[in-house]
């Protein structure tokens, strides 16, 4: 049989980056008058930074002015605050050896994912990337699941999405594909048992095992 096509959600799933979300926030909202606090924006991590953006402010100059700030802070201290979840390298490659075609599907935009993919030594094994400029709609809408199928040419039955938001979660759920909830990342497992993940895995390492009782595979 053939292989399932595997994708990963990247920020809280493949990388560690939450602390430069969070500072990146900390930043963009210094001394704005309306700012959220770090657990309301760590709810909105895996939906689109222009979105999260856009419930703080009054006007597209101001997301502009936001969304300039929060960059320029997430560009000077990307290499600092970005690395591989434990497991992860070991992981992507040994699937990537047994044949699953692999692909990401981010709420970041495409080179910023891509950046953060080369700077933590992955981006050989996606060569599909699906970000935030792919696509009109974003998560928890399936079409960036979807899109991602598409480009690896594979059917919903034969693939699976694996994240660590409920915002993944019901992505991969509304595209009919098998998700695969990741508890490492911020959010905990009852928020993420309220999107109605297939399955959970505490590891990288688990998810080869999950994958071939799933489909049959030894």
């Amino acid at each position: 049989m053939t292989l399932p096509a595997i994708l990963f959600d990247l920020d809280g799933t493949l990388i560690d980056s939450i602390e430069l979300i969070v500072s990146s926030a900390r930043h963009a909202f210094a001394e704005w008058p309306v700012r959220p606090t770090d657990e309301e924006w760590v709810r909105g991590i895996g939906t689109p930074l222009v979105q999260q953006l856009r419930a703080y402010a009054a006007s597209d100059e101001e997301v502009a002015l936001l969304l300039e700030r929060y960059r320029r802070y997430q560009h000077e201290h990307h290499d600092r605050l970005t690395r591989c979840y434990d497991d992860v390298p070991d992981v992507i490659a040994a699937l990537a050896e047994r044949g699953h075609p692999l692909a990401v599907v981010t709420s970041k935009a495409s080179p910023i994912a891509r950046q953060s993919l080369e700077f933590v030594g992955l981006d050989d094994f996606f060569r599909i990337v699906v970000g935030y400029d792919d696509t009109a709609r974003h998560k928890p809408d399936p079409e960036p699941v979807r899109v991602a199928l598409s480009r690896l040419g594979v059917s919903p039955d034969h693939a699976v999405f694996v994240g660590d938001s409920p915002h993944d979660v019901l992505a991969g759920n509304a595209a009919d594909v098998m998700t695969i909830a990741a508890l490492w990342g911020p959010f905990d497992r009852e928020t993420l048992a309220e999107a109605r993940p297939d399955h959970f895995i505490g590891c990288m390492a688990d998810l080869p095992g999950v994958l071939d009782r799933a489909f049959g595979h030894a």
